[in-house]
């Protein structure tokens, strides 16, 4: 028996009272963090459920897809079901002719965006405000709205059945891009402008010596969500593009399955080619994504 102070007594072996809400709090985080990490496993399996089964089918003989119970690892592997995707349709020009859309569309968005986006937040001039907000109210209208007067006014131009649609557009700005930019702008220091001034820069200077270099995770960001987007697009090829020598990619597998038919193991392997470069550039350019939307202040 243990005298504790004056008259409090503390049998061997007793946890005092503190421990135990100690233990108890602790107890409790374990069994919140377990909680959360089994939800987010559950969460992850089925996200990557449908990849998986996609990955699978892709190697597997026609007779073995529909199998019951399910053959998740093919055997045999069958590599040649990438090579017949392949040739069976012109994808090589499909992805040339993606590569050119998406890599302009990246130029022209990154630096009109940036511009634009550089103008409401470091320059100073009548009505900026204004327009800005006139800008942001753009993001409110759908895009089924302008289609016809868009298609109306390329079809006169001679437009149709060519990239132009898809590439210049992207060569003047866009209300979500260059709202994300200004904002990252607006945390660079403006003493940075104001000691390039005093040594002479320009407003072109400053934008291109100072802006610009500072700004690379937003800039990187914006180029990942272009490309994305462009390497994806299905709607905007099917509008404007007729010719399946001008196809992309997406057009292309759409025409691809119809081509082929039911052959899903082609179909997959196709599908998964295809998916390949946006895979590999968000993992490449995964830092500075992270950094644009923590910089930038956008949330999902």
């Amino acid at each position: 028996m243990e005298v504790i102070g004056r008259d409090v007594v503390r049998q061997p072996g007793a946890i005092p009272r503190a421990g135990l809400r100690v233990s108890s709090r602790h107890l409790g985080r374990l069994v919140s963090a377990g909680l959360i990490h089994a939800t987010l496993l559950a969460g992850l399996v089925l996200v990557f459920f449908p990849i998986a089964w996609a990955v699978s089918t892709s190697f597997k003989n026609p007779g073995d897809i529909f199998l019951i119970p399910p053959v998740w690892i093919p055997n045999p592997i069958r590599w040649q079901n990438y090579v017949e995707a392949m040739t069976t349709a012109n994808f090589g020009r499909y992805f040339l002719n993606t590569a050119i859309i998406t890599g302009l569309d990246i130029i022209g968005k990154v630096l009109s965006c940036s511009l634009v986006a550089f103008a409401f937040a470091r320059l100073r001039w009548w009505g900026r405000d204004v327009m800005f907000m006139v800008m942001i109210s753009t993001l409110m209208l759908p895009t089924q709205v302008t289609l016809i007067p868009q298609f109306v006014l390329y079809r006169q131009l001679g437009w149709v059945d060519t990239f132009l649609p898809l590439i210049v557009p992207n060569f003047f700005g866009g209300p979500f891009f260059t709202f994300l930019l200004r904002q990252f702008f607006l945390s660079i220091p403006t003493d940075l402008d104001d000691a390039a001034r005093i040594d002479g820069c320009s407003s072109w200077g400053v934008f291109w010596r100072i802006i610009m270099p500072l700004s690379r995770p937003a800039l990187m960001m914006v180029a990942i969500f272009v490309f994305n987007y462009t390497w994806n697009d299905f709607f905007g090829p099917l509008i404007y593009l007729h010719n399946r020598n001008n196809y992309t990619i997406s057009l292309g597998l759409q025409a691809f399955q119809t081509q082929a038919g039911p052959q899903w193991h082609l179909i997959m392997a196709a599908s998964l080619v295809a998916m390949l470069p946006v895979l590999l550039l968000f993992f490449l350019g995964q830092r500075y994504f992270i950094q644009g939307v923590v910089f930038s202040g956008v949330k999902g």
